[in-house]
């Protein structure tokens, strides 16, 4: 729900959401060493998508979401890169392309958003019929903590203030329920857009739930569905995965 919206959905997910530290420089270093085109799932606004391009590199990019896409087709262009480019609307766990690649990508933590075991094995499936002979495929997800998740659990979190070109700053604030039994996050996250005399102007509300899972977890779930781990990261300059470590980023191949 939005009041007196002139900014639609994707253009405060533009805005507020950074990725994690060093993420498009890895996966650009990954996508120039891959030799060929690249498959983003999740590609959402393009994020990740245009400085693949920019670097020179063939990128399909697929997306659920309409409104994401469109807002990454205009980017793409202003960026002057949509010949590099090719977006298409699509669902990670059906998809079909009648091609392979060499790299297939999720970046941001894009996978957490099946929600069930079956559509996480739906989408490796896909994932590894898309995949070329030696081909990588190559995710993130953060790392869950338990004292985290109950810190968190039922409480408003602001999580972070964005400045505008206009002098105005988005507040972007989460709500979070967890269901621990499915492993389940549902999120509520309020955006406010606030003018010079620190007034709200326009709030927009949306909600979606994330499945977070554990590394022994993903690890299992990934050997199930053809896969072999190469390498795992803690950090996106690949430093070693370990205990004290809040995100991984997993290197696989098809077995």
């Amino acid at each position: 729900m939005s009041v007196n919206s002139t900014y639609r959905w994707a253009d405060y997910y533009d805005v507020t959401n950074r990725g994690v530290t060093g993420d498009i420089s890895f996966y650009t270093k990954m996508a120039q060493q891959a030799g060929g085109e690249v498959l983003e799932l999740a590609c959402g606004t393009g994020r990740v998508t245009i400085p693949l391009a920019q670097a020179g590199v063939k990128v399909t990019g697929l997306d659920l979401s309409e409104e994401m896409l469109a807002r990454a087709k205009q980017k793409a262009e202003k960026m002057a890169v949509a010949d590099r480019i090719h977006f298409m609307q699509g669902d990670m766990r059906q998809f079909q392309l009648e091609r392979q690649f060499p790299l297939i990508i999720i970046p941001f933590r894009s996978f957490l958003h099946l929600l069930h075991i079956q559509e996480q094995m739906k989408a490796l499936g896909c994932i590894r019929r898309h995949l070329q002979p030696g081909g990588k495929f190559i995710m993130n997800v953060f790392v869950p903590r338990i004292s985290d998740l109950y810190e968190e659990s039922e409480k408003m979190s602001l999580r972070g203030m964005f400045p505008l070109d206009t002098g105005e700053q988005i507040a972007m604030w989460d709500f979070t329920r967890y269901d621990h039994f499915q492993q389940l996050s549902e999120v509520t996250r309020t955006y406010e857009r606030i003018n010079q005399d620190g007034q709200v102007v326009e709030k927009l509300v949306s909600r979606f739930t994330l499945r977070y899972i554990f590394p022994a977890e993903l690890h299992h779930l990934l050997r199930l569905n053809g896969f072999r781990v190469v390498q795992r990261y803690g950090s996106f300059d690949q430093a070693p995965f370990d205990r004290g470590s809040t995100e991984l980023i997993i290197v696989a191949e098809a077995v």
